[in-house]
């Protein structure tokens, strides 16, 4: 098994070699506050009972499951608490993997780079079907390039990096599809508190028995460091995907998911709206900065980010370098995101700096 280290590492390591005021674009690490009463879960938790320090259920915390799945309008017992998203992506892909019904993989042009890669890691083969310019993805052009080779499709929405919000009849059709091949739909929901569309349709309005939800708490909360996200899944999956999960981390951490449920109950949605208009306005400034340097670029429907193109300068890793030298600017080569957007750089609005780097890009490319 081969697998290359992900350029995000290599950018944010450049970038922090660089000598120079750098405003990093990179990660998709929220720079805002998590509610409060999530400290004040930890301190609860802190104060405990020494039995409360041991093992919980592999599966996670049941109040926590409970939660989750009274939330989801789904049985408790579809749902693993997990070790963030990431794992939850790479429990969902190994458990459609492991039905044998094929290894191919569908895949969106662009796309986090990571899913190919897990892909990979598990044998399978990804197979792209690029997506319209504004980031839309045509149930059609996955419907012919699905067959009975493939194992599963994968979808994030809102995207990252495109910021497409897929709808109710988009999603429908993902999940027909997968029912047609025989596949599994697995839809990566982590960016559903960040809808600005209105159009956001979970997958698990779908009621099917092809299809992984996955999610995470990370960006919702801004705790990507507690690491819990979780899965639901399809009640013949649930066994086999405990116990990977469970061969993989015994157990998740206790502390962080009685925060999360401390978070859960006692955090309105005054705080989700906030963050959603925090994101919005700096969507704004950003673009338009970079109107004045003349960029192309994408203007997301959820998420986080934003996908740019300036003349003569190609999304290389190279390129991502000279842009941190510079003008102290860190964004991401759009080459990591595959074919389709070689051309371009993605830059993700978490930092409040997002003008200012706006501003330095314009300069540079005026």
């Amino acid at each position: 098994m081969e697998n290359e280290r992900p350029l995000f590492f290599q950018v944010m390591a450049y970038a922090d070699q660089s000598d120079q005021d750098v405003i990093s674009m990179v990660s998709g690490s929220p720079d805002w506050e998590a509610p409060a009463v999530l400290r004040d879960g930890l301190r609860e938790y802190a104060g405990g009972e020494p039995s409360t320090f041991q093992y919980q259920p592999s599966e996670g915390l049941t109040k926590l499951r409970a939660e989750i799945a009274e939330r989801r309008g789904v049985d408790m017992e579809r749902v693993v608490v997990t070790n963030g998203g990431a794992e939850a992506n790479y429990l969902a892909m190994a458990a459609a993997m492991e039905r044998k019904r094929g290894d191919e993989v569908l895949l969106t042009d662009p796309v986090y780079p990571y899913y190919p890669q897990k892909a990979t890691m598990l044998d399978g083969t990804p197979r792209y079907v690029p997506v319209a310019e504004d980031g839309s993805l045509d149930p059609a052009r996955v419907r012919e390039a699905a067959s009975e080779d493939t194992a599963m499709i994968v979808v994030s929405t809102p995207n990252n990096p495109t910021g497409a919000v897929y709808d109710e009849a988009t999603m429908r059709e993902l999940v027909a599809i997968a029912e047609d091949v025989d596949a599994l739909l697995i839809s990566d929901e982590v960016y559903d508190h960040f809808d600005y569309s209105g159009t956001f349709t979970s997958a698990l309005s779908i009621d099917s028995a092809h299809r992984i939800v996955t999610n995470s708490f990370s960006k919702s909360l801004a705790i990507t460091g507690f690491r819990v996200g979780y899965t639901v899944l399809p009640e013949q999956l649930v066994d086999d995907v405990k116990t990977r999960h469970m061969l993989v981390n015994v157990a998740g951490s206790r502390p962080a998911q009685y925060a999360v449920l401390q978070a859960l109950q006692e955090t309105g949605t005054e705080y989700y709206r906030k963050n959603r208009e925090r994101m919005q306005a700096r969507i704004e400034a950003f673009t338009r900065g970079l109107d004045r340097a003349g960029a192309e670029y994408t203007t997301p429907e959820g998420g986080f980010y934003v996908l740019a193109r300036f003349p003569d300068f190609p999304g290389t890793l190279a390129n991502v370098e000279q842009l941190i030298d510079d003008t102290g600017v860190a964004g991401m080569p759009g080459e990591a995101f595959g074919g389709a957007r070689e051309e371009w750089l993605r830059f993700a609005l978490l930092s409040p700096r997002a003008e200012e780097a706006a501003d330095r890009l314009g300069e540079y490319f005026a």
